[in-house]
């Protein structure tokens, strides 16, 4: 009998020992696929309610709308979607720890209804540079994306005295749900070198200190053992030559257990760096996608995600406050007399039907799931 108790404790210990979360380091690139077998093909829309203009919006106790989630996530899930990707701020954190993860924890809990599992965003170092709480600018008209934040913004970021807040978030988020499955994984941070709305002169600057700060993340987020992988995904630059690669780049390829990227390209080139990047034996995510007027659409690359199985997660989902169905040109020229002639982003209109009614059907091809009949939109009610 002591035998058998002791086999079943060394059998034990063994699983434990090859267990991503049995570790405070990276995943093996052996972890890391092993993980990734036991997904299912990820497709998905990075998400904010069309009610929220920011994520600010989308999580603060006044604004914060359950019923909207639960809608429109439904309307994701009724096409075949099974993943979305949420941004977090890092002030929303330093305000209310409490009731912000309480408030996550009631929309992890909406997904988890629809069976869609977020990957959810840490830090972020696009648009606007000094990002406050409270009540949010109203959208400005015909521009895309015209009230997004940064986190944690141009003076947090800069600021020494902040670092133990951004630790305390990353340490106090990331902990509150290390070992829940209703999470994907952690994006730990956006477009890390990304000018956003920060000025020219400032972004070297701006740059030198998220290459500080971005391998300290990672070593926050894995000092709580989260179950779940960690990432921050490619988007500009060379990334199969480390002669060419930016430092940004080698400490993004250097820290994230499973590697994802954006590409707003045309098919061809979203098929190149898919190959380019499953040189790194581990799994690929594409994190952001989906741009018609760029030649980003759902007809030429989501198919090609499929061949490779790579994750797919377009931007947008409802058109909404955000207004991320304008082009990026809409910054210098706003569509305030006109529209565009084809829609940038988002796959629903704000009367909850789809925009372009093939790119649903075909999701729900691609991915064989979803159902029509799971989401009725009430025409005219919209959101």
């Amino acid at each position: 009998m002591i035998r058998k108790l002791l086999l079943l404790l060394l059998i034990s210990c063994t699983a434990a020992a090859q267990t991503p979360a049995s570790s405070s380091q990276r995943w093996s690139a052996d972890q890391a696929n092993s993980w990734y077998e036991k997904q299912p093909w990820l497709v998905g829309a990075n998400f904010i309610p069309s009610n929220a203009i920011n994520e600010l919006e989308m999580f603060q106790a006044a604004t914060f709308d359950p019923a909207i989630n639960d809608k429109e996530l439904g309307m994701a899930e009724s096409i075949g979607m099974n993943t979305v990707r949420v941004f977090l701020q890092d002030q929303l954190w330093q305000q209310d720890a409490k009731g912000f993860t309480q408030r996550l924890d009631t929309f992890l809990g909406i997904a988890s209804k629809h069976h869609i599992r977020p990957l959810l965003v840490l830090f972020d170092s696009c648009w606007e540079s000094d990002p406050h709480l409270g009540p949010q600018h109203p959208p400005i008209p015909g521009v895309h994306n015209s009230g997004w934040v940064q986190s944690p913004g141009k003076a947090r970021l800069r600021d020494p005295s902040v670092e133990p807040q951004l630790q305390a978030y990353v340490v106090g988020i990331v902990g509150a749900f290390a070992h829940d499955d209703r999470i994907l994984g952690w994006d730990v941070w956006n477009e890390p070198d990304n000018r956003g709305g920060d000025k020219i002169e400032d972004v070297a600057a701006k740059v030198e200190r998220v290459d500080t700060l971005l391998p300290q993340a990672f070593a926050w987020a894995r000092s709580v053992h989260p179950i779940q992988p960690l990432t921050s995904g490619l988007w500009v630059g060379v990334w199969d030559d480390a002669a060419q690669e930016s430092e940004t780049t080698k400490i993004q390829l250097r820290e994230s257990d499973v590697i994802t990227f954006h590409n707003y390209g045309w098919p061809e080139e979203f098929e190149a760096l898919i190959k380019s990047l499953q040189k790194q034996g581990r799994p690929v995510i594409c994190t952001e996608y989906m741009a018609r007027g760029a030649g980003s659409t759902f007809d030429g690359s989501l198919p090609v995600a499929k061949k490779y199985h790579v994750g797919a997660i377009n931007w947008g989902l409802v058109a909404g406050k955000t207004q991320t169905y304008f082009p990026w040109d809409s910054w210098r020229r706003p569509y305030v007399d006109e529209q565009p002639t084809v829609w940038f982003h988002e796959v629903f209109k704000q009367d909850d039907t789809p925009y372009r009614q093939r790119e649903v059907d075909l999701i729900r091809e691609l991915t064989g799931r979803g159902d029509h009949r799971q989401f009725i939109p009430m025409v005219g009610l919209g959101s």
